[in-house]
């Protein structure tokens, strides 16, 4: 199907949403049902500072929390938190003391002040609209604001209105920041939510039951769950995740001509950054490329920071190993596929 599709539906008991472009699934966000989730808000209590790592532990409602850069807190402190990332198994939730409140068009930035508008908005009219917005409902507000690129397709009291929400939110916490006792203030957003938030909008909503088999997502899924990954001209890949990493192999197929291993690597670094997240995968990835001239490594390098540029999820671009391989340190942010599916 053409088109830009969001299909929300549910995975047993988790909510899950899928976003659809011209029949290729773009994305694809799961609930996680245990832990701390990414975006979650705390009262978190100091419990142990990590002599050498400069870092703390936290105490959380419900389970433990990780502090870089603690310098200056003391145990039984109290803190205000949010975690980054997903926690691996058995291991403690990383978390910010630079707590955002994020919606739809707004995000208001307690710890950093000041009105900015997304770069992403070249139109200077649109600009200079959503500032006189935002000066209005900010106004003397010690809070900073971030408006999103969305918000300029936003009707002004719509925007209007996702701020004040927002600032209403950041200086209710602020105001249960101080406490004995570790709480939750604000849950992490579910997918459901995270559909509405951060994706634009569609040409169509599914949100009736079955949505997923009606617009072939459960199938999709199902292929998500094999390491193979399909690439134009006859090309495929492995992304298989193991304990330490995830290894990417790529094989240019049937394709002998001598720009095989080129047109091969540029296909996956361009599939990569979909593939990956709709995956959940993150962590240390490393890719071993099919064999290529040395001289087309640049070549590849600038068609691998356009991919990951345009996608959401943070993402370091390492280097060439001395293998010839290509490492990647990518953000945790989502489930696993293998595990939001047992």
């Amino acid at each position: 199907m053409k088109g830009r599709v969001i299909a929300l539906d549910w995975l047993g008991d988790r909510k899950a949403a899928a976003l659809i472009e011209d029949g290729v699934l773009e994305d694809l966000l799961i609930d996680s049902t245990d832990g701390p989730v990414p975006g979650a808000i705390y009262r978190a209590i100091c419990d142990r500072p990590l002599k050498g790592q400069g870092g703390m532990m936290l105490r959380l409602p419900d389970g433990t929390g990780f502090l870089r850069a603690a310098k200056g807190l003391s145990p039984g402190q109290p803190l205000l938190v949010q975690v980054t990332t997903r926690a691996e198994a058995g291991k403690a939730a990383p978390v910010t003391t630079r707590v955002l409140f994020k919606s739809r068009y707004a995000i208001v930035t307690p710890d950093a002040p000041g009105i900015n508008v997304s770069r992403s908005i070249k139109d200077d009219d649109t600009r200079v609209r959503l500032l006189e917005i935002a000066h209005e409902v900010m106004d003397g507000a010690d809070e900073g604001l971030i408006l999103r690129s969305v918000a300029a397709e936003a009707t002004d009291d719509d925007v209007a209105d996702d701020i004040a929400v927002m600032l209403e939110t950041a200086r209710a916490v602020a105001g249960d920041a101080e406490g004995r006792e570790p709480e939750l203030l604000i849950d992490g957003p579910d997918a459901h939510l995270l559909a509405w938030r951060d994706w634009a909008k569609p040409d169509v909503l599914a949100d009736k039951e079955n949505a997923f088999a009606a617009h072939g997502v459960d199938e999709m899924i199902r292929t998500l769950q094999g390491p193979h990954v399909r690439l134009t001209g006859g090309a495929f890949a492995f992304i298989e995740p193991t304990r330490a990493f995830v290894a990417v192999d790529v094989n240019t197929g049937t394709d002998t001509t001598p720009a095989a291993g080129l047109k091969a690597n540029i296909a996956i670094a361009r599939a990569l950054p979909r593939e990956l997240r709709t995956r959940g995968l993150g962590g240390q990835i490393i890719v071993d490329f099919a064999p290529m001239p040395k001289k087309d490594r640049r070549q590849l390098e600038q068609v691998m920071k356009a991919a990951f540029r345009a996608d959401g999820i943070e993402t370091s671009l390492v280097g060439w190993t001395t293998l010839g391989n290509f490492e990647l340190q990518r953000k945790r942010e989502r489930l696993p596929l293998s595990e939001a599916l047992k």
